[in-house]
């Protein structure tokens, strides 16, 4: 008989409530003094929570730990170490000490830090953080920790992160007790929506560009591809669904939420959804889970691509990131029915407004990589351009705010469908907007424009700072308020008044639009090198210090990395290209081309017409000297951006010169797949890829 999921859910996670059975009882109270109250844990209750860590790890089956970690890479890292310690007589004694739990040293030398090492200092430290669980993978007790270099410097993703979580509870705080609520802690929320595709093994093993780069750099368009848009929400495939049932298994025992799960638009496309959790937690279980996909998918015989566009010509893969505040287990972007009475939703939503305006360009330079480059702004995810959706009602509120006059609610609507056995059903205040890179969704907000790879750490730290920024000016001007309400509600109005243009509710993939946000002043980095220099204006650099999120030096870093590993998989995509166009695509057409040759030969002897494969010989010759010329271009494109020493320059050669030849080289090659025999073309189709059984 099946297992009740109820019954593992959160089985191979030292959760609260293993703790609470595990751990002496003062013990315990001090976690969670440490876990809900930032009270440093001392040493010796680290001493007794290690023990206790450990044989709960140890009756799950594990034998080794590690501190897990998210380095600048944007993944994740672990350096397993055993409980194994020899004693005498060739025995052994299986131990872990506080702090073995609370510090450990893996080497950074190896770990990109934009130039705050340098190789040969090796020396870097990783920190436990309690606020994110221990877990089991893999027979290993995974520690969430926090990775630093020898000066103190962050190295890592999680850092910043939990600096601006920080930052925000502590200003949020400031502005409920002006509300008269004295609030401990605000927490950060975000539910991570997580798109990704799903391909069988030997297809995926046949295509070095899939191997080395998570996207097809050649692949003609395919006849049927999401044009009927009959794979959004159907039937789930029988090896599909087999995968996505044991990945539900394992999540849930690590107590990861895992809610819904659906086909995408494009075929063999899907999406994940998890019930919304504290940011911190969020973004190391989203982490889990495209490692466990990955993982997973090879049970069943496929591949998960988490490519933001491994197919050209289809909708590629998104990261939407449910974002909001909450306190005491209250939302507090929930308006209410009455939202134009509710003040304080008011003056937090205003503030939001605020920061997503004044720092629209940290928000774009957050989600800006190589691979989201292909897709924003592609009718398939939001544009390059940062605007906020707030939708119908709440538009008409802030319009109202802005011009001063009253707003009038309105009840309900339910809508009557004509069949009595359908229930009436009620229409929501607003309706959702898919162009939008920031929309109001009942009572979060959707961040839409991060990529499929993407570590939410990145988004949310700038989201986080920018709002703790703009909550700090409210309570620093009303801090000493004698008539508080009518202060802030003219606060409300004058933050709305200067950052309207922020809001737009239209179509964002419209030409119009483009034109009218460049009339607004928002700016639209549509590229990598074009984003990455803003991190760098002073008002960004500033922002992060005021907070202690990052320091100048730690920006700088961050700036650094960023173009070096666009640069980076770029280069890698060229030689990819390059190599796949010499050795498997043009002996493929040359070898098709002879046999075409000696086929004319032959019908010309017998004194029969060629005139069709004539035609197809010349398309098939012109075809391999117009890739061959290409591949001359793209050579010479990759060898001069490789000579570049500065990282910028170097990244606008990539999107200048190496990029659009390799472009060029693959509208020649994608012409000769179509009238290449099937026989001869050396890799996987789209056909073959996209539309499998």
């Amino acid at each position: 008989m099946p297992q009740n999921p109820s019954d593992y859910y959160g089985s191979k996670v030292f959760s609260e409530r293993v703790m609470r059975e595990k751990l002496p009882k003062d013990t315990y109270k001090a976690m969670m003094r440490t876990i809900h109250d930032g009270v440093p844990l001392p040493i010796e209750v680290a001493n007794v929570v290690a023990h206790a860590m450990k044989e709960w790890a140890i009756e799950q089956g594990a034998t080794h730990y590690t501190h897990w970690f998210q380095p600048l890479t944007g993944i994740t890292s672990e350096k397993h170490d055993s409980f194994l310690n020899p004693s005498e007589n060739a025995s052994a004694i299986m131990s872990f000490s506080g702090k073995e739990l609370v510090q450990s040293e893996p080497d950074a030398s190896s770990f990109p830090s934009g130039g705050l090492r340098s190789t040969f200092e090796a020396r870097g430290y990783t920190a436990w953080d309690p606020t994110s669980p221990a877990f089991i993978k893999d027979d290993v007790l995974c520690i969430p920790t926090a990775f630093i270099s020898y000066h103190g410097e962050s190295l890592d993703k999680k850092t910043p992160l939990l600096r601006s979580m920080t930052a925000v509870s502590d200003q949020a705080k400031r502005v409920l007790a002006l509300f008269g609520k004295e609030i401990p802690r605000v927490v950060t929320t975000v539910g991570a929506e997580q798109e990704y595709f799903l391909i069988k093994e030997e297809d995926f093993e046949k295509r070095p560009d899939l191997i080395l780069t998570g996207r097809t750099l050649f692949g003609a368009t395919p006849a049927k591809g999401q044009q009927l848009q009959e794979h959004y929400f159907g039937a789930i495939r029988p090896t599909v669904s087999r995968f996505m049932k044991e990945l539900d298994e394992e999540l849930w025992k690590l107590a990861i939420p895992a809610k819904t799960k659906h086909n995408e638009v494009a075929p063999t496309q899907h999406e994940l959804a998890p019930v919304y959790e504290e940011a911190n937690v969020a973004i190391d279980h989203n982490l889990v889970v495209m490692e466990l996909m990955k993982i997973i998918a090879s049970h069943h015989g496929l591949v998960c691509l988490q490519h933001e566009k491994p197919f050209a010509g289809i909708n590629g893969s998104g990261k939407h990131d449910n974002w909001s505040l909450s306190a005491d287990g209250t939302n507090l972007l929930d308006p209410g029915d009455t939202p134009e009475d509710n003040l304080q939703f008011l003056v937090f939503l205003s503030c939001i407004i605020a920061a997503v305006d004044e720092y629209q360009d940290m928000l774009r330079v957050s989600v800006a990589s190589a691979g989201n480059d292909h897709r924003l702004g592609a009718h398939e995810a939001p544009p390059a351009i940062i605007s906020i959706f707030l939708g119908d009602q709440l538009a008409a509120v802030v319009n109202s705010i802005i011009d001063g006059t009253h707003y009038t609610s309105h009840d309900k609507e339910y809508m009557n469908l004509g069949v009595p056995i359908l229930p009436n059903l009620s229409r929501d205040s607003t309706d959702r907007n898919r162009t939008s890179p920031f929309a109001f969704t009942g009572n979060k907000f959707e961040f839409r424009a991060p990529g499929s790879r993407l570590n939410l750490s990145d988004p949310n730290m700038v989201l986080n700072t920018a709002v703790a920024k703009e909550l700090k000016a409210f309570a620093d001007k009303l801090e000493f308020s004698k008539d508080f309400e009518a202060d802030a509600m003219e606060f409300v109005r004058s933050m709305l008044i200067e950052h309207q243009n922020i809001i737009f509710n239209g179509d964002g993939y419209s030409e119009e639009w483009t034109i009218e946000a460049q009339k607004r002043g928002l700016e639209n980095l549509r590229t990598l090198p074009d984003a990455a220099p803003t991190m760098l204006r002073e008002k960004n650099i500033a922002l992060l210090e005021e907070f202690h999120v990052m320091s100048r030096v730690e920006t700088q870093s961050h700036y650094e990395i960023k173009l070096e590993q666009y640069a980076n998989l770029v280069n890698i995509e060229a030689h990819t290209m390059l190599d796949m166009t010499n050795e498997l695509i043009l002996p493929a057409v040359n070898a098709y081309a002879a046999e075409v040759a000696g086929n004319i030969a032959i019908k010309k002897e017998l004194g029969a017409s060629c005139r069709g494969e004539t035609k197809l010989l010349e398309r098939l010759t012109k075809g391999s000297d117009d890739v061959s010329d290409d591949v001359d271009v793209l050579v010479h494109a990759a060898k001069a951006m490789m000579r570049e020493t500065d990282l910028q320059a170097r990244a606008n050669a990539c999107r200048d010169s190496v990029l659009p030849a390799m472009d060029v080289l693959r509208k020649h090659v994608d012409a000769l797949e179509l009238i290449c025999s099937k026989d001869y073309w050396p890799i996987p189709t789209y056909n073959d890829i996209l539309f499998y059984c």
